[in-house]
């Protein structure tokens, strides 16, 4: 959520900011409101001063000996009746001020950073650098990964189909003890790198996904219990982040490194047509996410080590990989600024998404209003927060079977991957 206090003081900046998104944004409405609400304010406490000047004045004449019938004494206590009353209309008038304004502010997407790229879209998005190109496969005659597992009995959408719908699958033998093995590996990766592994709800409510901006915005794309005030998880960045949601922490708790396997479920609303095939774009996946709650001045600094954590998976599996810095108008909602690590899928010569490492600021921190307090200072800060996908595993188990196909229709076990496995080095039917 943005400063209500910068919107105020510096609209023209923020419009010029949010302008660079992509998007047009009026936040004139939410400077006309946050004007009323402060006048408003600034009346109750007037008339809040001379009530409470009243019931003293009152108190002092009776207690010097004028009765509580002296008609001073009475017109004293009409005037405070009619304060009382006036004061009592204010509430309602200020609540629905600070609700609308709060639903407008909650509608608007983080500042983009000052080092993000201007872009309007995809297309103007930067690469920072490529890894394994040595990696990269040499079998000429590879097959899209659904078809390779299809082959090998390890992936089957037909069956998943019956049981649920499109875009689900069913993981089966040695393609369940792959992922099982690519998801214990990550955490185990992870862990190592000084994150602590946390097991959260795999259901959440609506304040949680409003702290972390998956609501009101994105609501169709995620799936809703129908009887509960209770969400599937769409990313473990949520529950993870929502752990210290309304707490102020000591600065010496800080940073705060999470690490957490969690199914993940999308509506991928918008998307249909699109990935129709494979493990690309499921409404169910796995994901190992990495979440940071760090200070204000080292966010920018743990945002290039969570990108490094990241990228260390994928040069372990020895899978290819670039590094893409989006530009202002394909930055997500919560972040001021994101790289996203694309994996080299050979069967379509293409580089795709596997993970995407955004520093949030304080946008988060303050729909959640997660705070932290420096011992011997007045006052708190909001702390910053910052995910990233560590990894995507479904689309890490995509860039296996195709990047370690075999000529003779076998798949390779990545080496890292061998011990989880039995010490199995191949794959096949």
């Amino acid at each position: 959520m943005l400063d209500i206090k910068q919107i105020r003081e510096n609209p023209q900046l923020i419009l010029e900011r949010l302008k660079n998104r992509g998007d047009t944004y009026d936040i004139q409405p939410i400077v006309d409101l946050n004007q009323r609400q402060r006048d408003l304010e600034t009346t109750r406490s007037q008339l809040q001063a001379r009530s409470n000047e009243i019931g003293k004045l009152v108190g002092q004449k009776i207690k010097s000996g004028t009765s509580p019938q002296d008609p001073e004494i009475k017109d004293l206590r009409e005037e405070g009746n009619s304060l009382k009353a006036k004061l009592g209309e204010f509430e309602p008038q200020e609540k629905e001020i600070k609700a609308e304004i709060e639903q407008r502010v909650l509608a608007l997407p983080n500042l983009p950073s000052e080092s993000t790229p201007i872009g309007k879209s995809e297309e103007e998005n930067v690469e920072i650098r490529r890894w394994g190109d040595e990696y990269l496969p040499q079998n000429s005659n590879i097959v899209p990964h659904w078809e390779i597992g299809e082959k090998l009995g390890i992936l089957n959408f037909e069956r998943a189909v019956k049981v649920a719908q499109s875009r689900f699958v069913a993981l089966i033998g040695a393609g369940a003890a792959l992922e099982r093995a690519l998801i214990q590996f990550m955490l185990n990766r992870q862990v190592e790198a000084g994150y602590v592994e946390v097991v959260p709800p795999f259901l959440i409510n609506s304040e949680s996904l409003t702290a972390t901006g998956q609501l009101p915005k994105f609501a169709e794309d995620s799936f809703k219990c129908a009887e509960d005030d209770l969400w599937l998880t769409p990313t473990a960045e949520v529950p993870l982040t929502n752990l210290y949601r309304s707490e102020i922490l000591n600065s010496e708790e800080l940073p705060i490194y999470h690490c957490a396997y969690t199914p993940c479920f999308r509506r991928e609303a918008g998307s249909y047509g699109r990935d129709m095939r494979g493990l690309i774009r499921l409404h169910q996946f796995n994901k190992v996410e990495l979440v940071k709650l760090v200070s204000p001045e080292t966010s920018f600094d743990e945002l290039e080590k969570l990108l490094n954590d990241a990228e260390a998976i994928l040069q372990a599996l020895q899978l290819p990989y670039r590094v893409i810095e989006l530009c202002t108008g394909d930055l997500g909602f919560s972040a001021t600024k994101t790289y996203d690590i694309e994996v080299w899928l050979p069967s379509s010569g293409k580089y795709r998404e596997i993970s995407s490492c955004s520093n949030c600021g304080d946008f988060q921190a303050r729909r959640g209003n997660i705070r932290f307090k420096e011992t011997g200072k007045k006052g708190t800060q909001f702390v910053h927060t910052l995910n990233g996908s560590g990894l995507a595993v479904g689309r890490t188990m995509a860039a296996i079977l195709e990047n370690y196909q075999q000529p003779d229709g076998t798949l390779h076990v990545p080496s890292v991957l061998q011990p989880y496995l039995g010490g199995k080095e191949i794959l096949e039917l």
